[in-house]
């Protein structure tokens, strides 16, 4: 079986994103057949929602899509270390397998901060690669808050 990234519709997720004013992120869940199930870029500003981060759209519409609120086996891809909330909801979905891009060593949940995946509370972990397109993502990250500024 070959490896398929799909970091690249995350990418252009994460650049709509910014394409709205919202802070270039953006996700992609896959289910277990390779087919995308969801995609989606934060939308915290255009939603007046602080929970609309783009892994928590994409997990809400992939729920909604198949009907469950499991997403056993399912991969998601998203361009920046996942925040404590959204690690959270990644384990509450089951989330099989994460991949992302940029570390996030302000507001991570993964590999900095609260680690969420390693407490004894989190019922489930899924397995976590991080690094993919990371360059890419950290610039458009860093583009956007030079811009900002």
């Amino acid at each position: 079986m070959t490896f398929t990234s799909y970091m690249d519709q995350a990418l252009d997720e994460a650049r709509m994103a910014a394409e709205r004013g919202e802070v270039p992120v953006g996700a992609v869940i896959v289910a277990p057949d390779g087919s995308v199930v969801a995609r989606a870029g934060n939308r915290t500003r255009e939603l007046s929602d602080p929970t609309a981060h783009a892994e928590t759209l994409a997990i809400r519409e992939a729920c909604a899509v198949i009907g469950s609120e499991r997403l056993v086996g399912h991969d998601l891809y998203v361009t920046l270390e996942p925040c404590p909330m959204c690690a959270a909801v990644i384990s509450f979905a089951r989330i099989g397998r994460l991949y992302y891009g940029a570390a996030d060593p302000k507001s991570g949940g993964v590999a900095q901060g609260p680690r969420v995946f390693s407490h004894a509370q989190c019922h489930h972990a899924p397995e976590v690669y991080d690094g993919i397109a990371a360059r890419e993502a950290e610039e458009m990250l860093k583009s956007f808050f030079a811009a900002k500024r």
